[in-house]
């Protein structure tokens, strides 16, 4: 009997861990933002990026998916503008490693999250596009991976 009561209690609590079903969501949409405001934003993070993994050298060379979006198309454009060589192929030379740089933008709420992330460290940061460009919406978010 003693155990019985004991499922009923754990049972009872755990039922109001459960969430509302007008609660909200974590899902977010791919969003196609203006060539202005995707200009804005590559610019600010590949400036951001640029200070968490250095400067462009010789031998730096960041690889990209290969992508025709207005972000995609100016965040390697502004990449390439800090100094990097990068690759939208497969094809590197066998003695240069690249960085691996995957990223996306997102809207939500009327705002565009924009995350930049390669092995050793994820950005992220929230935009308002304007009519003529994106201003940040939140300071930036910094994860460095071990």
């Amino acid at each position: 009997m003693g155990k019985l009561l004991g499922y009923f209690v754990v049972a009872a609590l755990l039922s109001g861990c459960q969430t509302a079903d007008d609660a909200l969501t974590t899902s977010s949409t791919p969003v196609a933002v203006t060539r202005p405001a995707a200009s804005a934003i590559a610019g600010d993070m590949a400036s951001r990026l640029a200070e968490q993994i250095g400067p462009a050298g010789a031998t730096t060379t960041i690889k990209m998916a290969k992508d025709t979006s207005e972000f995609a198309t100016a965040l390697e454009a502004a990449l390439k503008g800090w100094g990097y060589t990068v690759v939208t192929d497969s094809k590197v030379a066998k003695d240069i490693k690249p960085v691996e740089l995957s990223y996306s933008i997102e809207g939500f709420d009327g705002q565009v999250l924009a995350k930049l992330s390669t092995p050793s460290i994820a950005l992220g940061r929230a935009y308002t596009p304007t009519a003529a460009g994106a201003v940040p919406a939140s300071p930036l978010s910094i994860m460095q991976r071990n």
